[in-house]
């Protein structure tokens, strides 16, 4: 450094390229660019931008110039503009408010010296000012009336797209109005949204406007064009109800309502205004009959015969009115039959814009209800207009307005018999205080205080550390509910989204979510959520319809693939299955069943004397060694009682004698699917079984009896004979025929002794009774009720590991009953599942094909129902190449 001034190139460069490094953004090393001229140029780039200014140039003086040749109004010309807020002065536009000066602008007047001045009247030049502007000035006009919006919108040049734009904007418009009170203004809206594309929504906006305006013929027309467009629609049949409720026709009224709370059960403003209405319809039913008396006509004339003939008892009846009710207002006075149904030129009862004429009459016929309801007979219109009718209606708009009002404040205040103290759950008393507090506020439609109750609530669960998740979800679950009816969708669903955290697989947290999604336009999520509402309960209604509804926007949206690009739809266990439940039945459905219940009881009765008649001939009869007799009998009984074991055993003793050895074996049989261990049953079909000299069957028969009962010397007895036959047959068949060979086993005193498996032995020995291999279904049916009469699973399961799956439905048509399911269940469940759970779903799916399945599966009891529910639970969580869960799924649909 030399220490002198000046400038230094090198030691400028030097710190900026140091500065450069530390910060490369700093203003220091900022440089200024020099402006751009032509010799900063060639001559060819400045040539080109000179030619872009004057191209641009000329562009804006040719836009200018036509700027200049237009009107400043356009087609407006001729029209008035707006007046001025607050200002009630227009001027028209073809006027001129500046007054030309005539003559020659160029002569202008002389100045005044001041002789002149002092001769001036100022008073006289005023006066001439005033004269002047008032000739010169157009008059202005005062414009009372507010200017009146159109009501209809021409689109007929716009696309759908644009129509549903522009009738969405000016439905939201009436909204707006609606929310302000202004209802006037509101129905001028929604027309004008209607007149660009009629929707459900308008039309019923415009009907809840005019109800508000008590324009009840204009609401009613726009209610029965919404239930055009869509049949069964709740608001519109609500609205409807509330029109037929103010015009005194309560019938009508109460079916709609009825037909709202069939969709929407829980509706609180439909189930409060049909008790109403039963209530006038009761009110109307008893003033009908009070006023339906006796009239008697008595004629002043003093013959006796002619007053008799001319006294006569004539009930008056009611005339239909108009709106076609049933019931009948206060008669009429005599000076006002006449006028009674003249018509108002107001906006509501039947004037421009109403397309009512005549009370009801004209209605047109829409989907969601019939229009004969409404139609008038043209007599009685005629009766009721030349005043002939003999009752009538008179009360006006205002009186039903004001009888309706009695009639609320006259049911009790419901609020004082809430007890807003009543416990909930595990919650304590003060934050069961604000819940309950948020469910009444809510039922009264006051959202947003109902909100911040069920949030202190939360608040308060969260700072008292209780530990109730039920009761938490329920919090969060009532609190989304407000979100989503003050239209706050995604505060809705993140406390949905907390609800099922807590408890995962609750009914309406999904169902709100769903809404709130749908309402978002998330319609993937949407329908996920709505399919999971109808796994848990399929009877959702409105869970259908929007699926159906989503389904078409997905395709129309995603096209033929839109299932390709949904989320995974989870799969609900079947414990949160509720439409699995056994729900309790209803009051109605108890009564039904308690009178059905009397009924057959008395039936019962008699049934069951004529039956103990019948028995006791029958025995009669064989005592008398009358067995044709006593045959008839039995059989009679049979068609009393079907399921009698006992009738079946003696029936096929009557047949042992009579030698009918094919109808004794069936008879048999049917008493051994209604008794398994019947001895009598057992001995009379090995009687059956050796006159058909089947010695093997009649053998294993004669084994079931005296190993149900050893002390039968005469099934011993049979035995043996059987026994011999059975040698000697085996002994006269061809050497080459296969013979299977039967243990038998005997001690010193005769007594054939066979051993009973225990659960926890195996049943592959050789001296059990229990074929493990059988070839036919009886052979199998007697292992399985062998193994069912000692409750022995295991060696059921390895009866049914031995059986194939395609041969069960076929060994299983004669065993079948609720009994053998739920011990095949169990031991499908207990030693099968974990070995081969393939082989435990293919019996399963084997064995629902097999003959009385059904009706097998209706007499199965409760415990029985439990295991099959655990079976599949069990098999659903096991992971198998072989099957998937949604077999498993489809497969318990058609056992529980």
């Amino acid at each position: 450094m030399s220490g002198k001034e000046g400038m230094f190139p090198h030691l400028i460069r030097f710190c900026e390229s140091h500065l450069e490094t530390l910060e490369p953004r700093s203003p220091a090393l900022r440089k200024e660019t020099p402006v751009v001229t032509a010799a900063s140029l060639s001559t060819d780039e400045w040539g080109q931008v000179n030619d872009e200014l004057k191209t641009w140039q000329n562009e804006i003086r040719n836009i200018d110039t036509s700027l200049k040749q237009w009107s400043l109004f356009g087609d407006f010309v001729k029209e008035n503009v707006p007046r001025v807020r607050l200002s009630n002065s227009t001027i028209p536009l073809t006027k001129n408010t500046v007054t030309k000066e005539k003559g020659n602008p160029s002569k202008r007047p002389l100045p005044r010296d001041f002789q002149e001045w002092d001769k001036f009247d100022v008073e006289k030049e005023c006066a001439e000012i005033d004269e002047t502007v008032a000739k010169n000035d157009p008059p202005a006009y005062i414009d009372i009336e507010v200017p009146k919006v159109k009501t209809k919108e021409d689109a007929s040049l716009l696309t759908q797209q644009e129509k549903q734009i522009l009738a969405y904007h000016e439905k939201d418009k009436g909204n707006e109005a609606f929310r302000a009170k202004d209802y006037e203004e509101a129905v001028v809206y929604y027309s004008r949204s209607l007149s660009v594309l009629p929707t459900v929504a308008a039309y019923g906006n415009r009907a809840q406007a005019e109800i508000k305006l008590q324009h009840w013929n204009n609401a009613l027309t726009d209610c029965q064009s919404a239930l055009k467009l869509e049949p069964c629609n709740v608001k519109a049949l609500l609205r409807r109800a509330t029109v037929l409720f103010h015009k005194g026709n309560f019938q009508m009224a109460a079916e709609d309502l009825r037909m709202v709370l069939k969709k929407e059960p829980q509706n609180p403003t439909a189930t409060q205004l049909l008790s109403e209405t039963e209530k006038n319809l009761r009110e109307s039913h008893l003033e009908e009959k009070s006023k339906r008396k006796v009239i008697l006509i008595q004629e002043e004339d003093e013959e006796d015969d002619k007053k008799k003939a001319e006294q006569t008892a004539c009930p008056v009846e009611p005339i239909q009115l108009v709106g076609g009710e049933d019931s009948e207002a206060a008669p009429i006075e005599r000076g006002d039959m006449g006028n009674s149904q003249k018509k108002s030129h107001s906006r509501g009862d039947g004037g421009p814009h109403s397309k009512f004429n005549n009370s009801h009459n004209g209605h047109g016929k829409g989907k969601g209800g019939s229009s004969d309801k409404y139609k008038v007979t043209q007599e009685s219109k005629e009766k009721l207009t030349n005043g002939t009718g003999k009752r009538g209606s008179t009360a006006s708009p205002q009186d039903e307005r004001n009888n309706t009002k009695g009639t609320s404040e006259g049911g009790g205040n419901t609020e004082s018999t809430v007890n807003l103290n009543a416990p909930c759950g595990a919650l304590p008393p003060h934050l069961s205080r604000l819940k309950n507090e948020g469910n009444l506020l809510f039922k009264k439609g006051q959202f947003a205080d109902a909100l911040e109750k069920y949030s202190l609530a939360i608040q308060g669960y969260t700072d008292s550390g209780i530990d109730s998740v039920e009761d938490l979800c329920i919090l969060y679950s009532n609190r989304a509910a407000c979100y989503l009816k003050d239209g706050n969708s995604q505060d809705c669903i993140q406390d949905c989204t907390r609800a099922l955290e807590l408890q995962p697989f609750s009914l309406k947290p999904l169902l709100r979510r769903a809404m709130a999604y749908e309402s978002l336009e998330r319609y993937r999520k949407a329908y996920v959520d709505y399919k999971t509402v109808l796994q848990i309960d399929i009877s959702v209604q409105a869970a259908h319809d929007s699926v159906n509804r989503i389904t078409r926007l997905l395709i129309e949206q995603d096209g033929p693939e839109w299932r390709e690009k949904l989320p995974n739809i989870p799969m609900v266990p079947l414990s949160a299955q509720q439409h699995r439940r056994e729900e309790p039945p209803s009051t109605e459905v108890l009564q039904a069943r308690a009178e059905k219940a009397a009924r057959d009881a008395g039936l019962k009765r008699k049934g069951e004397i004529r039956f103990a008649g019948l028995k006791q001939e029958g025995n009669d009869f064989v005592k008398k060694s009358k067995y044709q007799d006593a045959l008839g009998k039995y059989t009679e009984c049979l068609k009393l009682k079907p399921e009698e074991c006992a009738i079946y055993t003696n029936r096929a003793l009557c047949y042992l004698k009579l030698e009918k050895f094919i109808e004794a074996k069936q008879d048999c049989d049917a008493a051994l699917k209604l008794d398994p261990v019947n001895k009598k049953a057992f001995y009379r079909r090995a009687l059956a079984n050796k006159g058909l000299k089947n010695y093997l069957a009649c053998s294993s028969d004669l084994q079931e009896v005296l190993q149900l009962d050893p002390n039968v010397q005469e099934a011993e007895k049979e035995l043996e004979e059987v026994t011999l036959l059975l040698r000697q047959s085996l002994a006269n068949a061809t050497p080459s025929k296969h013979r299977k060979s039967i243990p038998i086993t005997e001690d010193d005193d005769d007594e054939e002794t066979t051993t009973i498996p225990n659960s926890d032995s195996s049943c592959k020995e050789d001296d059990i009774s229990i074929n493990l291999h059988p070839t036919n279904s009886c052979e199998f049916g007697q292992a399985l009720n062998a193994a069912r009469c000692h409750r022995n699973t295991m060696a059921c399961a390895e009866l049914l590991a031995n059986t194939s799956s395609e041969m069960l439905p076929k060994f299983m048509s004669t065993q079948l009953d609720g009994d053998t399911i739920s011990f095949i269940m169990q031991a499908l469940d207990t030693h099968l599942l974990e070995k081969d759970p393939n082989l435990v779903y293919q019996h399963l799916n084997q064995l629902h094909t097999a003959n009385r399945f059904s009706v097998a599966l209706m007499l199965q009891e409760k415990d029985g129902r439990h295991q099959m529910t655990q079976l599949f639970e069990r098999l659903f969580a096991v992971e198998c190449t072989e099957f998937t869960k949604n077999d498993v799924q489809n497969l318990a649909n058609k056992y529980i």
